[in-house]
C-alpha cells in the first residue's frame, strides 16, 4: 500500500480500504444544431398607423386641457360660475388667487407632458 501512514488521496481517514472517487468528468459545452432564427415580428402597417394617431391623440387632450386650465381659472366664466353662485365657501375657495394659480400650473403641466410626449416618441417602442 503506501509507505507513509497518510490515507490515500481522496480518501479520509478511516476509509483506508475503500477506492478513491473517480474524478468528475470535464463538462463540455454543448453544441447546438443551428437552427433558423424566427423572424422578427414586424409590426403591421395598421397597428403602427393606429399607434400614431393614439399619440397624436395623447398629446393633442394634454395640450388642450393645459390650455384650458392655464385661460379658465383667470376669465369671467370661472368666477360667475353659477354652480360656484350656490355655494359661498366653495365660491371663496375657487376665486382664491392661489387656487387660481394652482390651477394655471397644473395646466402648464399637463401641456409639459403632451409635448414631452410627442417629442420622446419612438416607434420602436410599439409593443
Amino acid at each position: 500500500m503506501h509507505d507513509s501512514g497518510n490515507p490515500p488521496r481522496g480518501s479520509f481517514p478511516g476509509q483506508a480500504g475503500l477506492a478513491p472517487a473517480p474524478a468528475p468528468e470535464p463538462v463540455m459545452p454543448q453544441t447546438l444544431s443551428p437552427e433558423p432564427d424566427p423572424a422578427p415580428t414586424g409590426h403591421s402597417r395598421g397597428k403602427i398607423w393606429m399607434h400614431r394617431l393614439l399619440v397624436l391623440l395623447f398629446v393633442f387632450v394634454c395640450a388642450a386641457a393645459g390650455v384650458l386650465l392655464v385661460v379658465l381659472p383667470w376669465t369671467q366664466q370661472w368666477t360667475d360660475n353659477a354652480f360656484l353662485l350656490r355655494y359661498p365657501l366653495l365660491h371663496t375657495i375657487f376665486t382664491h388667487g392661489f387656487f387660481r394659480g394652482l390651477c394655471s400650473g397644473l395646466g402648464v403641466l399637463d401641456i409639459w407632458i403632451g409635448f414631452s410626449e410627442a417629442i420622446h416618441y419612438h416607434e420602436d417602442k410599439i409593443v
